[in-house]
């Protein structure tokens, strides 16, 4: 074979071979190679935990679980790890999807690639029974100097500040089960969580608790949850898009999902992950 001949075959096969490589993520590797698909998520009910066997429940794991059924990938390996923990693990590629109820926020972005949204939720706040000093809203908390009390990486610190409470007034506490016990023990007077978790703990606080009406709050505060991958794994993802446009929605979906408080009106619409990075 000529020199001429040979260089131009090495040159379609490194375009070959290069074009390969970028449209294969190291995830679709992974399913290549028959290796598990790994799950990470922090322990927050009702969007991500395990039950007393140790099985992932929650509607986020939920709903990650049934796509990846649906593509035909049941060879899944899940992980708990603390929410601080969830973004880091993803980058180091300890996790290939994160679930764990996290909100598409523009910071988080910046770190993680997002799937098409499969929730809209609006926050809440948990108070003492009986609502003692009025608070609904954000803005009613730093009127009355009230002390606010949500948890680390949660994005209602930044609505918190918006809002006008000062740094002062904010407690940061590691998790949900710290907020409730910081309300309880009378150290804040309004916790911080999505609704959701607000009106389950309360549920279950026996009367000790109550969760404020989400109306009260202005519609910026509402948010959209999504499912955090790799930005290498761009090709697995448009997959996983596809089948989330089929499996959100569905009469399978929602009926998995009730028990978590997922109802008609948690659906995400049409709204996007890409306004959502740009707007949240």
């Amino acid at each position: 074979m000529g020199k001429l001949k040979l260089n131009t075959l090495m040159a379609v096969l490194g375009l070959f071979l290069g074009s390969w490589t970028a449209d294969a993520g190291p995830l679709t590797d992974r399913v290549k190679a028959e290796q598990s698909i790994r799950i990470g998520f922090a322990s927050v009910v009702p969007f991500a935990f395990t039950d007393d066997q140790g099985h992932p429940k929650g509607f986020a794991n939920e709903i990650a679980l049934g796509v990846l059924k649906k593509m035909g990938y049941t060879n899944v390996e899940t992980n708990v790890t603390d929410w601080g923990g969830l973004i880091p693990g993803l980058q180091a590629s300890r996790y290939d999807i994160i679930t764990g109820g996290m909100y598409i926020l523009g910071a988080r972005c910046k770190n993680v690639t997002f799937s098409e949204p499969i929730a809209k939720l609006r926050d809440g706040f948990i108070v003492t029974a009986g609502n003692p000093k009025h608070i609904n809203t954000y803005k009613d908390i730093a009127d009355k100097g009230a002390v606010f009390v949500t948890y680390a990486g949660s994005s209602t610190i930044a609505a918190a500040k918006k809002e006008g409470i000062a740094e002062d007034k904010i407690m940061v506490v590691p998790g949900p089960s710290e907020v409730i016990a910081a309300i309880k023990a009378g150290r804040g007077d309004a916790g911080s969580m999505t609704y959701l978790e607000a009106k389950l703990m309360a549920d279950q606080s026996d009367g000790e608790i109550q969760a404020t009406d989400p109306a009260a709050l202005p519609k910026w505060t509402y948010n959209w949850v999504g499912l955090g991958f790799r930005s290498e794994d761009a090709d697995f993802l448009a997959k996983f898009n596809e089948g989330l446009k089929q499996y959100v929605g569905s009469e399978e979906m929602m009926n998995s999902v009730k028990q978590f408080g997922i109802v008609a009106a948690s659906l995400p619409g049409a709204t996007t992950t890409k306004w959502i990075c740009s707007n949240r």
